[in-house]
Parts: C-alpha cells; sequence; structure tokens
C-alpha cells in the first residue's frame, strides 16, 4: 500500500444502513482500490469489491460487527479499520430462540387509507379478481406431462387465436403425483398445494385435469367433492347437466392411440376456452391485487434499494386494502422478535412462531440449518451470512402490522400483510405464493435471475444501476437509483405502485411475459419419496 493515501475520489460511495453500524457497504460499481480515502478521511487498506463491507473503526477479535444496527457477526481477529471484512472474518450468530419474545408489542397509528387506485381485472364467481385470463390445466402426476405438453402446444396453434379475450393456456407440470409415500405426514402440503394453484383467480374458475389414471394421487383425492364449484361442463344422454370433475385420464379405454389422447384434451380445452372467453376486464379497486413479494440472486445491494422500496410499496398496498404476502422463512428467521412484535395479535404472532419451529425441526431432520441457505452468488455480492441476508430480506415487508399467517400451500383468505410461511428456494416460494392466490408478482435482485412465473406477471427490480443496464430487457424497475442518489426510496416505492397498477389491467407486459420466461412449478413435498 502506497505511504501517501489517493485523493478522494468525488464518486466513492460507502452506504451505512443505521447509525450504530461500524461496517459500511462500498457502493461503487468495480469496488474501491486500497489508499482509496473515504469522504469520512478513513484510508481502505486493501481493495473492497462492491457491495462488501468496509471496517468503519477498529474491531477487536469477537467484536459484534454491526449491519442494520445488528450483529450480522463477530469478528474471528482483529479487524484494522478501512480493511475489508469478509465471510471469513466472521463467526456467525446462534439463531435467535423462539421463547421469550415480543409478541404483538408495536402499536402504530393506523395509515390513512389510500383511496382512488384502480386496475382493470377479471372478476370471478367467488369474489376474486384475475390479472390476466389463462386457461390451467392441471396434471394430477408428472407421466402426462409431455402429452399435455404437445396438447397445449396444438391448442395454442389452432384453438386460442379464436378466443381473442384468453390470454394463454398453460400446463400445471410438476413432479408429484406418484412414487411418493402419499398418506405420511407433510403428504398434504404438495397436495392442497396443487389443489390451491388450480384454483388461481387468473384461471378463472375453469378446472380442467389430465390424469394418466394409476398414479397415487387420484383426481379425487386432488379435488374432492365440494373442494371447487365446478361448472356444467358436459351433457349426459339425457340431455341434462352433469357437474362431474372435468378429468381426460389417459388410461381410458376409449383411447386408442397417441392422438386419440391429444385430442380429447384439445375437445375439453375447447370447452373452457369458450367460457373463458366471455370473461371482460371491469375497473376494480386496487384493494382487489394479491401481490406476492420475493428476493433471488440477492446481494447487498437487496437490503438498500429494492427491498426497502418494495417494503415502501407494500405499505401503499395495505393502505389501499389489498393483500400482500411475504415468505421465505430463512430469510426471515433472524429477524423473528422484529415479526412477532409487528404481529397484529398475540394469535398471529404465536402462529408465525409455530410456523418458524416447524421449519426448524424440518431443517435439523435433514442435518441442516438456516446457514445453508446462502449460495455462492450471495457472498460475491457481499452478503456474508444468512444474518446479513435475511435483515436486507424482512424488509420487503414494509412497517404494517402482519395481519395473518399462512401454512404452506395454504389459501390466502383475508387483506392486509400476511406471512406466507415458505422455503426460501425462487421456484417454491413462488409456486406457494400462487396457491396462495397470489395474481402479481414482486421479485428482486441483486446478482439478476431470468426468473418468471406463467400464471401471474412477474415484476423485476434490479437492486444496482449496472444491472439494470446490462439487463436492460430483462429489469422492469432499476432501484438502483437509491443508491445513485438519483431517486428516493418512497419515489421508487411509489412508481412500482403505479406499475403494478398497468400490469395488472394488462396494459404493460413485463420483460418476464414478453419473453415468455416461465420457471416450471415446483411443490413443496416435506414427505418421503418412496
Amino acid at each position: 500500500m502506497s505511504d501517501t493515501p489517493a485523493k478522494t475520489p468525488a464518486a466513492a460511495i460507502t452506504i451505512s444502513m443505521h447509525q450504530h453500524d461500524n461496517v459500511a457497504i462500498v457502493g461503487n460499481n468495480g469496488g474501491l482500490a486500497a489508499g482509496t480515502m473515504l469522504p469520512s478521511g478513513l484510508v481502505l487498506r486493501e481493495r473492497v469489491p462492491q457491495g462488501h463491507k468496509v471496517a468503519l473503526v477498529d474491531l477487536a477479535a469477537g467484536a459484534p460487527v454491526l449491519r442494520y444496527g445488528i450483529a450480522i457477526g463477530y469478528a474471528v481477529k482483529d479487524i484494522a479499520a478501512g480493511s475489508w471484512v469478509h465471510e471469513q472474518l466472521l463467526n456467525m450468530p446462534a439463531a435467535r430462540g423462539l421463547d421469550n419474545l415480543p409478541i404483538a408489542t408495536v402499536k402504530l397509528a393506523p395509515s390513512a387509507p389510500l383511496e382512488g387506485y384502480t386496475f382493470e381485472g377479471f372478476r370471478n364467481a367467488d369474489g376474486s379478481v384475475g390479472t390476466r385470463n389463462i386457461l390451467a390445466i392441471t396434471q394430477t402426476v408428472q407421466c402426462v406431462a409431455a402429452v399435455t405438453d404437445f396438447a397445449v402446444q396444438r391448442i395454442k396453434a389452432e384453438l386460442l387465436p379464436k378466443f381473442h379475450n384468453v390470454d394463454d393456456v398453460v400446463a400445471l407440470e410438476h413432479g408429484y403425483g406418484c412414487g411418493v409415500a402419499i398418506d405420511a405426514p407433510g403428504a398434504e402440503i404438495p397436495i392442497r398445494t396443487l389443489r390451491n394453484i388450480s384454483l388461481n383467480p387468473n384461471f378463472g374458475g375453469e378446472v380442467m385435469l389430465v390424469s394418466l389414471g394409476c398414479e397415487k394421487l387420484q383426481p379425487e383425492r386432488l379435488m374432492p367433492p365440494g373442494s371447487i364449484a365446478i361448472h356444467d361442463q358436459r351433457n349426459t344422454t339425457d340431455g341434462l347437466a352433469s357437474t362431474e370433475l372435468d378429468v381426460v385420464c389417459l388410461q381410458d379405454d376409449a383411447h386408442v392411440g397417441f392422438m386419440s389422447m391429444v385430442e380429447s384434451i384439445m375437445r375439453q380445452a375447447e370447452r373452457h376456452l369458450e367460457r373463458l372467453n366471455a370473461r371482460v376486464r371491469e375497473t376494480v379497486p386496487a384493494s382487489e391485487l394479491v401481490v406476492g413479494v420475493q428476493c433471488g440472486g440477492s446481494d447487498a445491494f437487496s437490503g438498500v434499494t429494492a427491498n426497502p422500496a418494495v417494503g415502501f410499496c407494500t405499505d401503499l398496498l395495505v393502505r389501499a386494502g389489498a393483500s400482500v404476502m411475504f415468505s421465505e422463512t430463512t430469510e426471515v428467521r433472524d429477524g423473528i422478535d422484529q415479526l412477532t412484535a409487528r404481529a397484529s395479535t398475540p394469535e398471529v404472532a404465536e402462529a408465525m412462531i409455530r410456523e418458524m419451529a416447524w421449519y426448524d425441526a424440518y431443517l435439523n431432520r435433514g442435518g441442516a440449518d438456516r446457514s445453508a441457505n446462502t449460495t455462492p452468488g450471495n457472498k460475491k455480492g457481499g452478503l456474508s451470512n444468512i444474518v446479513e441476508k435475511a435483515m436486507g430480506s424482512i424488509i420487503k415487508s414494509g412497517t404494517s402490522p402482519i395481519s395473518g399467517v399462512l401454512a404452506p400451500g395454504e389459501k390466502l383468505k383475508q387483506k392486509g400483510l400476511t406471512y406466507a410461511a415458505t422455503p426460501a428456494s425462487d421456484f417454491i416460494c413462488g409456486t406457494l405464493q400462487l396457491a396462495a392466490g397470489m395474481n402479481l408478482h414482486v421479485f428482486t435482485t441483486g446478482r439478476g435471475t431470468p426468473y418468471g412465473l406463467a400464471a401471474v406477471p412477474v415484476i423485476k427490480v434490479a437492486t444496482r444501476s449496472d444491472l439494470a443496464r446490462r439487463w436492460h430487457d430483462l429489469m422492469d424497475i432499476n432501484a438502483g437509483v437509491i443508491a445513485d442518489g438519483s431517486a428516493t426510496i418512497e419515489q421508487v416505492g411509489w412508481d412500482m405502485f403505479r406499475l403494478m397498477l398497468e400490469v395488472a389491467s394488462g396494459r404493460k407486459k413485463t420483460w418476464a411475459e414478453h419473453w415468455k420466461l416461465h420457471n416450471a412449478l415446483v411443490l413443496f413435498n416435506p414427505a418421503p419419496i418412496t
């Protein structure tokens, strides 16, 4: 290192999140070189990559390293001010216990209602509202996936052009249905997940199943009597209407050859398309939005730019009477005391504790804990461990009271802010939020991901301006302008809120929709596979 400090670069940026923080992250694209003098007068002792932490003071071995005002770790040795603080220099704190937590202690004055905001949506008979008008074909088992996909491609090419009000046809493909311990504890989770996905508001109440015939997950088990309001789908021989569940079973004797199966699927699909085509958009209040918020490919900027903007937007949505779900159990576990304090009632707090305890036990059975969450990309982006990642992830929930808790695969039945307990896996979390009834998805990313879902629009938010520049035709919002200083969290949050209404109305498509980037559904199955 040079004996003479370099001249302070005008663009040198470090970002702290709390007045008590003793580290800050480097904001500059490309990082900062050794010898750089920061605006505070501190000189960097070594190069610090973008998003990574620099010690603002001398840290003794064993001292807490504070970011977001909490200890994200403890120094494994003495760390001099101006040094790069990375994962090898930190011992991770133990997980917060689930006893003696603050229970519903945060009592905020009610925020003023946000009135007058609307979007153009599709009303359903059950009272829900869709943001898209899609025919979904549910599969009871993975075995039928290839046949269903073949049929869907023909439906899109030959039938869909005749039904101008229908946006798309999707196959709800998954890896479940057979070869599983279907009566074991935990097996109810994937079953109710697939059932509730089939009833997503964007599907208009039209339920159509493709079954093999010999699978463990029989159609009647997936959709038992009374679980759905089935349309009059067929005419019986005596001319009377039947409310039989609409199932195409590939092993039926009536099917002679592959094309017989495909044509049977197409015939049934056309009847559903006719009904869906009668749906039209109408003006509905913003309270009909059901938004799932999630992050993936996270970096140190996630908790600085994109997630705080999502949190501000979450508060706007709650004020507008909408429903918002935040999830990802391992990514909020270290903030459980913050969550239980914000619970609207002691019962909600206890439900959160119950879900956290269940997931702790689930991970323990697999010989893992919450620390297994962080990825190489997270660490390269400056996140040293799950504690630091959790503090940035939880901000997506905003500041509103938490009014409800959902177990995996359950359907949302209330407005306001809900904790939907899910794994942090992008694909499983998105799948479970779909099952809960999500009609619009917001996904933040710092490292970048082309993630998308076929069933709902996915608004992608970049945490950094460089990512937004390079992935200009994949990211819908650039929250990096917050770190750049050209916009505030509030401004980006409002931009996000307004974009949601435009996307929900069908007036704008997200980039994922434009390119038809769709990740597969992944059902969460904690039960054994046989």
